[in-house]
Formats: structure tokens, C-alpha cells, sequence
């Protein structure tokens, strides 16, 4: 997924599970560098990596079935610590003389692991012969394990839930010690790449700091880098850390495509252009992009079309500065992870981001992303690090597309502006009431749904407008924001009273697995 070497990186191969993303972001929490890679292509990152240690993931996959995936032979080979996770375990064992069978009393949910005996991945966790909760999700299981190995765990559904080889620092679990409801998981990862693998734990954002500015500078040379600023954190970041880099060889462009939050280009045109120095061309764009939108409903099509226009409108700006070398990003690890289908499966469609996938080929520009290997927290925490102030660093996520997959169905240039209103007044309202920090994300949506309401002595027929707001940390997973009736009557009625053509407001309770947080 990346080109950076880091000098102690563990590897994780991913056999498609949901929640891959999530054993990097706990080995990262320990300060330790992880990199996740299909395990298509695990063969070459293995030797490209030579990681200190691996982890296999779980997968919807069977190992009973022919052709399914497999972990590089040299993995088990190198002398390096292995953990395998759930589809982990079963093909761990399989490779290496064991057996699975499936069908097997099949687990899925909460479930209680008893610990046989003790092992380095428990030390300090959990004691022989304590009972404790763990995440289960898997229809097969292990009825053999291979020679070397021990039982150290074992559950109702699953007589080899944890085994271990000592000798070879080989682990399997068959639970996910990743996902929160296993509420020992992130210290039984920390034991595996502290004290098993032995590295340092000493992966933070001021040594990446440092080692990105080294590569930009390396890749940039002496040309020319247009960033595409959005005012958001990530490509904010992004400018002030190649910024740092080289300096004036930096223009930032901010396109004003007509799908930005009310008043957010000034703001940010003040921000950079008065705080920062920074060089910044604004583009008012908004008359092209909305008139290409304008009726459009796919949600795909609609990313498709900003993703092109954002192009065209970057090639132009770059002949009028009289050329660029690079044309730079604020692209993230998961918008990287999950615009790759790593199993054939549909996360292309999932998470298609607009700016993931490389410039065409017509564009004399190379790429620079110097964030992709981070995750949205880490991001944050990059941006302390370079002198971002914290009300900025704490603003919630906006999609490139903005407005646009905020408003579902055909798109018109009223539905925007009456979006644009209600979602002012409702990121006012949780100002105002002190909840801003403790919302990750929040945003109002224009169904394309009409209903007939009574307004004072008239009838109405307006629009629904949906409001949502989650609690997510690394912005692939999320809760939504359980907020009180008194809250959200008060947003209603302002947004109801205030903007003409709304006359239902509904809040969404949806929570969302790895996948996209976006509303579409």
C-alpha cells in the first residue's frame, strides 16, 4: 500500500475481515509502525517490508475450500513472531500440519475465553485459569493443531480459541482481540509487538514529521507543487507539512465548487492566507461544478464528475502559474485501504473515493500524498505537531464531495442552498450546547423525500431533512451521537422555523461498521 520503509514495521496480511483496519490502528496505538497488505500481493511486500513481525487477519473466506487464501510459506519461515487472527489461525494451522473442518458450532458475538495456561501473549493480561470476554465471528474451526503447538485457551465453541508456539513466537486466537468487545484486545497486541517482537514502541508523530519532510523533499527536488486545499484537516495538514518541506515551491489552490459549508472558503482563505503565509489561489468554480451535477442522482456518477471537474480545474490553475510538478493531497490510509478490493469483493464501491487512484495520464503531474499512511487521529495529532490550533484540528470531517452526497437524489442549486442553511444552523446549535468535541462528525442531509405538513394556517409540501451525528476515532468505524429530545427539538425547530422549504427533521441512528461513514 505504500513505498515508505519503516526500519521495524509489522506487517498485517489481510484476508478481507471488515475490521483489518482495526489491528493496525491498536498496533499503532502502541507506537509501533503497521502496514496492512492484500494477501495477493503479501508475497512481494513481505520482501519488500521485511517486517518484524506478522499478523494474519481474519476473512470471510473458508480455508476448506479450494483456492482459498494463504499466507506466504517465507512468513513462516523468517524466524519472525506470527500472530493469526480468526481465518488467521485456520490457515496458520493448515499450513503448518494442523486441521480445520467447518461447520463446526459456529460462534458469533460475545463469547468467554478460559485460560489453560499462561503465555508470553497473555503475560500480564490475563492469568491460567481466568474466564474472560472476547469477540467471536467465525463458522469454522480448528480440530487439530499443528506439532509445536499448545492449547493456552479454549471457549464453548472453539476447544483451540488460543494456541501458542513458544518456541517459534507463533500465536493464533480464534477471536478478534481487535474490536472492542474484546476489552483485553489492545493489550494482548501490545504484548505481541513490545514484548514478543521486542521493537521499541517508539513510533510517534514527531519521527514521522520529521521522516516526511525528508521524502517530500526527496521527492519534490526542486519543482513546483500545487496542493489542492479543501480547508479540511487532512489537506490542511498536508499543505502546512510540504510547506515545511519546500517552502515557496508550494502554491495552494482552494476550489470554491459551490459545495462547501456556509462561508467556509472565507474562513479559510483568512485562516491560511493571514495566519500562515501560505500561498493560496481561490478558484470560484461553483457555477461549473453545480451546473455538471445539476439533476444528476448516482452517487457514484456525482463523485466521478467532481473527481474530473477538480482535475481539469487543477490542470488550468497550474498552466496560469506557469506549470507544476506535483500536484498534492490530503489522502488518508483508510481512504487507500478501502478504495482496493482486496478480495473481490464490493469495498470499490464501498468507499470509492473521488481522490484516490492516481492522475490521468494527460496531467504532467506526479502525485504527492504525504499523509496516506496515517489515519485520521494520527492526522490530528500531526497537525498539533505542526502548530495548528486546536479548534482547527477538532473540525469534523468533510467529504471532497461536500454537499453533494449530502443530498441525495437530483441535485439543484435551491436544494443546496437550503442544505447549506440547515446545516449551519445545526452545527450552531451543537456549539452552543458544548457538544462540537464530542461529536466526531455532524451533518444535516436533504432527503429527496417530500412531505405534506400544517405550518401556522397553511399546508406545506417541503422537503425531510436528516441530521447525523457519530462518535468514531479513527473514522472507519462509528456510533451514532446519543443525544437528548431537548436537544434535538431545540435544532428542529430552528432549522423549521428558519429555512424555507424544510418542514420534517428526522436524526439518523444508524451506526456504521469499517466502511464508509459518508451518507449515501
Amino acid at each position: 500500500m505504500t513505498e515508505t520503509t519503516h526500519p521495524d514495521t509489522v506487517l498485517i496480511i489481510d484476508f478481507g475481515s471488515q475490521v483489518t483496519q482495526l489491528i493496525a490502528r491498536r498496533v499503532r496505538e502502541a507506537g509501533v509502525y503497521s502496514e496492512i497488505v492484500p494477501f495477493q500481493s503479501a508475497a512481494e511486500a513481505f520482501a519488500r517490508v521485511a517486517p518484524k513481525a506478522v499478523i494474519l487477519s481474519g476473512s470471510p473466506h473458508s480455508t476448506v475450500d479450494i483456492g482459498s487464501p494463504r499466507a506466504p510459506d517465507a512468513v513462516f519461515e523468517a524466524g519472525i513472531p506470527v500472530l493469526g487472527i480468526c481465518y488467521g489461525q485456520q490457515t496458520m494451522c493448515a499450513q503448518l500440519g494442523g486441521t480445520v473442518e467447518a461447520g463446526h458450532h459456529r460462534e458469533f458475538g460475545r463469547a468467554f475465553l478460559d485460560v489453560k495456561q499462561e503465555c508470553a501473549l497473555f503475560k500480564g493480561v490475563w492469568a491460567a485459569g481466568t474466564r474472560h470476554q472476547v469477540w467471536m465471528s467465525h463458522g469454522d474451526r480448528v480440530t487439530d493443531i499443528p506439532p509445536g503447538f499448545e492449547v493456552v485457551g479454549t471457549s464453548s465453541g472453539a476447544p483451540f480459541a488460543a494456541i501458542a508456539d513458544e518456541a517459534r513466537r507463533f500465536y493464533a486466537v480464534q477471536f478478534h482481540p481487535e474490536v472492542v468487545h474484546t476489552p483485553d484486545g489492545a493489550r494482548l497486541l501490545a504484548n505481541f509487538v513490545l514484548d514478543i517482537a521486542g521493537l521499541k514502541g517508539d513510533w510517534t508523530m514527531a519521527a514521522y514529521r520529521e521522516q516526511a519532510v525528508a521524502a517530500i523533499r526527496a521527492q519534490v527536488g526542486d519543482g513546483k507543487v500545487i496542493c489542492a486545499l479543501s480547508g479540511g484537516v487532512d489537506s490542511s495538514v498536508a499543505a502546512l507539512l510540504i510547506h515545511e518541506a519546500v517552502g515557496d515551491q508550494l502554491t495552494c489552490i482552494l476550489v470554491d465548487h459551490g459545495l462547501m459549508r456556509k462561508n467556509e472558503a472565507a474562513e479559510v482563505v483568512a485562516m491560511f492566507r493571514e495566519h500562515y503565509n501560505l500561498p493560496l489561489v481561490l478558484v470560484d468554480a461553483a457555477d461549473r461544478f453545480v451546473g455538471a451535477l445539476e439533476g444528476e442522482a448516482d452517487p457514484e456518477k456525482k463523485r466521478k464528475t467532481i473527481g474530473r471537474l477538480f482535475i481539469e480545474v487543477f490542470e488550468e490553475e497550474a498552466k496560469k502559474l506557469g506549470g507544476a510538478d506535483f500536484l498534492a493531497q490530503g489522502t488518508l490510509y483508510p481512504d487507500v485501504i478501502e478504495s482496493v478490493s482486496f478480495t473481490g469483493g464490493p469495498s470499490v464501491t464501498i468507499k470509492s473515493h473521488h481522490n484516490v487512484g492516481g492522475l490521468p495520464e494527460r496531467m504532467n503531474m506526479q502525485l504527492v500524498e504525504p499523509l496516506r499512511e496515517l489515519f485520521k487521529d494520527e492526522v490530528r495529532v500531526l497537525g498539533k505537531e505542526l502548530g495548528l490550533p486546536d479548534h482547527f484540528i477538532g473540525r469534523h470531517p468533510f467529504p471532497g464531495p461536500g454537499l453533494a452526497i449530502r443530498c441525495p437524489g437530483g441535485i439543484t442549486r435551491d436544494k443546496l442552498d437550503i442544505l447549506r442553511e440547515a446545516d449551519a444552523i445545526y452545527l450552531d446549535e451543537i456549539r452552543k450546547a458544548g457538544l462540537y468535541d464530542a461529536i466526531w462528525q455532524a451533518f444535516a442531509v436533504l432527503l429527496p423525500v417530500q412531505t405534506v405538513g400544517v405550518m401556522g394556517d397553511g399546508r406545506t409540501y417541503e422537503f425531510v431533512c436528516a441530521l447525523r451525528a457519530v462518535t468514531s476515532v479513527d473514522g472507519m468505524t462509528a456510533d451514532f451521537y446519543h443525544y437528548d429530545m431537548e436537544f434535538l427539538g431545540r435544532a428542529a425547530t430552528r432549522i423549521i422555523n428558519e429555512v424555507r422549504g424544510i418542514n420534517r427533521v428526522v436524526y439518523d441512528v444508524t451506526s456504521k461498521p469499517p466502511g464508509t461513514i459518508e451518507w449515501e
